[in-house]
Parts: structure tokens; C-alpha cells; sequence
């Protein structure tokens, strides 16, 4: 079977994360990822958070679109990476964010799943 070439590149551009209060969030994955916060850069409908890995990161609160119900996801949308599962794990811990799934070890891999201000699941991982 012949694969026919696609237009389409090989990597993920961007992350939507849908949300119910675009400033609250946008504080709340600033201050867990340790990133600079400043409100008066957080125009509504969207905010790009300044990751620095090739696939960005939107939060969307969906300002213009009346109709839109934001459905958390309670499955994995995406995983954060980490070098150290235990420094990352207390420092989860310490800043009070829901940790919905404890650390799962394998030989080389390491995860544990946290929930963001709606109720999204988020994954950290090592591997």
C-alpha cells in the first residue's frame, strides 16, 4: 500500500485549553509554569501563553461564541514535561493544585495527573 504525501506537517502547532475565565486562568498556567503574568495582556477571547517549545499553548474563553458550553475534559488533554517527577509532584503539591492521579512509575517513565481551575485533567511527566 502506497502512502500518499500530505500537506500537512509532522508536529502539533498549538494546544487549545478552553476556559471559563480567561484571566483567572491565564494567571493560574502562568504561575505553574513559571511564566511571566502581567493582567493588562490578557485580551479576551484568547491568550497565548509565551511557552518557549515549539507548540504554543491558547487558553479560550470563548468570548464570542454565545453559544459555547465548556464540557471539561476528564481524560488527559496534554502532558507537561518534567526532569524530576518528585520536585515536580511537591511542587503541585505545594501550591495546592488538585492532583487527580498519583505517581505512576514504569522502568523509564514516570506521570501523575493534575486538574486546572475547570476541571480539565493535565498530565506532568518525565518521559
Amino acid at each position: 500500500m502506497k502512502i500518499a504525501a500530505s500537506p500537512l506537517t509532522k508536529k502539533v502547532n498549538n494546544v487549545f485549553i478552553h476556559v471559563r475565565d480567561l484571566h483567572q486562568s491565564a494567571e493560574w498556567y502562568s504561575q505553574l509554569l513559571g511564566l511571566p503574568y502581567s493582567q493588562e495582556k490578557v485580551v479576551s477571547p484568547v491568550y497565548n501563553l509565551p511557552v518557549t517549545s515549539e507548540t504554543g499553548i491558547t487558553l479560550d474563553d470563548h468570548t464570542f461564541d454565545p453559544g459555547f458550553k465548556l464540557q471539561p475534559s476528564k481524560h488527559v488533554l496534554f502532558n507537561f514535561y518534567t526532569n524530576n517527577i518528585d520536585d515536580a509532584y511537591q511542587y503541585i503539591k505545594d501550591k495546592g493544585i488538585p492532583i487527580v492521579r498519583e505517581i505512576e512509575r514504569f522502568d523509564d517513565f514516570a506521570y501523575f495527573n493534575i486538574q486546572d481551575l475547570d476541571g480539565n485533567i493535565l498530565m506532568i511527566c518525565d518521559g
